[in-house]
């Protein structure tokens, strides 16, 4: 009789398009899936308060999913390289797959693959959750690209494997002691701050399915409009980042039965699916992105870290400029921000302000149900300036023309900030931009030291 086999699961809570899952399927055994709680191990970054909120909800919908179609799924917390190893000998498993990470953490699963095969298992891992593996799209020199468009002209050119179907029953394992999701205390509760959240979203695979076949079907008509903010973006990004839908679904969804006004705006749809794996791809490369500047000059840019009050002011939405409280209390109440306002409340920080971006990253990481090693503090290095792909010149955004040009009507602002929400600015744009640029000239020309007598 065959053994067991477990089926580690990471960021790829879903059964369709799941690589790891059907390789265990094909030993027609028991399987076991199996998801770890690991926030002790220094190579894991431990999740924000939203994203714990979503992770709760998406294991809570995959269970019942798992167990309608006869298995189990299986919840244990702490360290992987303790956990993994005790599953399996407890399940008498000879087999570990799971699809693959990019992170730090992928040393935790060398180490991991090296301690099982030694003990005698076939341990497999898998490309499941990105359009292409990182080291797959490089320059020709083999190093990772640091420019975007040279990055998608490279990847658009590679051939897409078919998603994976979804395996209309489990075998299910043995009975395996498991954690109770409600034990690990992934809600908010004293203050419970996620009514926005529960309004706003709902996690899970068949969720995430139904969100792209509305997009599909009447949102990407209008994605030449992404940039208003009276525009519905996509929603799909914490489907993505939880791996309730993978890339592969999503494109080739795309390229299937589309209304012809819907199918021209495919192409630049995927582009902006295609940064994503630009910034795992800089993470692969740099796994300390989340805390060092990708341009060394950087390191001299006289950011602040210790202006408290003004950090507050941003966080809460009480800065005084409309579109940046707006969009920072959009962010607290829903867990999610237009992508336009992203980058208009993170230049506001970090150079308006001049604080240092890695507390915008840090607040981001810990309310954004989107929220992913790579696409968070990539992205804020990009607003920055101090990552790849930044602009050739020092861009600050102005939130007052940014309003003007996407929010004409003022609708968005009215919507997220109340008549009594207006308050005096707390710093001056054109004065705090001229400081900024003052500040990006002290990087670009510093001043060299007299030379000491002799």
């Amino acid at each position: 009789m065959t053994r067991p086999a477990i089926v580690w699961l990471r960021d790829d809570l879903r059964l369709g398009d799941h690589p790891a899952l059907a390789a265990a399927l094909e030993r027609d055994g028991p399987v076991i899936l199996l998801h770890v709680l690991d926030d002790e191990s220094p190579e894991v970054r431990p999740l924000g308060g939203a994203t714990r909120w979503w992770l709760h909800h998406s294991l809570a919908a995959l269970a019942a999913d798992v167990a309608g179609r006869g298995g189990r799924l299986v919840l244990r917390r702490g360290r992987a390289e303790e956990v993994l190893p005790d599953v399996a000998a407890e399940a008498d498993a000879d087999a570990v797959f799971w699809n693959r990470r990019y992170s730090g953490a992928r040393a935790i699963d060398a180490r991991l693959k090296e301690r099982l095969r030694a003990d005698g298992l076939d341990v497999r891992s898998f490309a499941a959750n990105l359009l292409a593996e990182p080291w797959e799209v490089t320059t020709g020199a083999g190093e990772p690209f640091k420019v975007f468009t040279p990055f998608w002209n490279a990847l658009r050119q590679r051939d897409l494997r078919d998603p994976l179907p979804a395996p209309e029953a489990l075998p299910g394992g043995p009975d395996v002691a498991s954690d109770d999701l409600d034990d690990w205390g992934l809600l908010p509760t004293r203050p419970d701050w996620a009514g926005g959240l529960r309004e706003t979203w709902e996690p899970g695979e068949h969720a995430a399915h139904r969100r792209l076949e509305e997009f599909a079907r009447d949102g990407l008509s209008d994605y030449a409009r992404r940039d208003d903010l009276d525009t519905a973006t996509s929603r799909l990004s914490p489907h993505l980042r939880f791996g309730e839908l993978s890339p592969a679904q999503l494109w080739h969804r795309l390229h299937g039965d589309l209304a012809p006004d819907a199918r021209r705006h495919v192409p630049g749809f995927l582009r902006q699916l295609a940064w994503r794996d630009f910034c795992w791809s800089t993470l692969s490369a740099h796994p300390d992105l989340a805390r060092r500047n990708l341009r060394p000059a950087f390191d001299r840019f006289p950011w602040s870290w210790d202006r408290g009050d003004e950090l507050r002011a941003w966080q809460r939405g009480r800065t005084g400029i409309p579109l940046v409280d707006a969009g920072m209390r959009e962010l607290w109440s829903t867990g999610t921000l237009h992508n336009r306002v992203r980058m208009v409340v993170a230049s506001f920080l970090v150079k308006n302000l001049l604080l240092h971006w890695r507390l915008g990253e840090e607040w981001f990481w810990d309310t954004l149900v989107d929220a992913d090693e790579a696409s968070n503090p990539a992205n804020w290095q990009w607003v920055a300036g101090s990552g790849n792909d930044a602009a050739p010149y020092f861009r600050v955004f102005n939130p007052e023309l940014q309003a003007a040009k996407f929010d004409p009507s003022g609708a968005y602002v009215r919507r997220w900030l109340p008549d009594d929400g207006l308050l005096a600015p707390i710093v001056d744009l054109a004065e705090s931009r001229r400081d900024a640029l003052d500040a990006y000239e002290t990087i670009r020309h510093p001043v060299r030291p007299e030379a000491a007598p002799r």
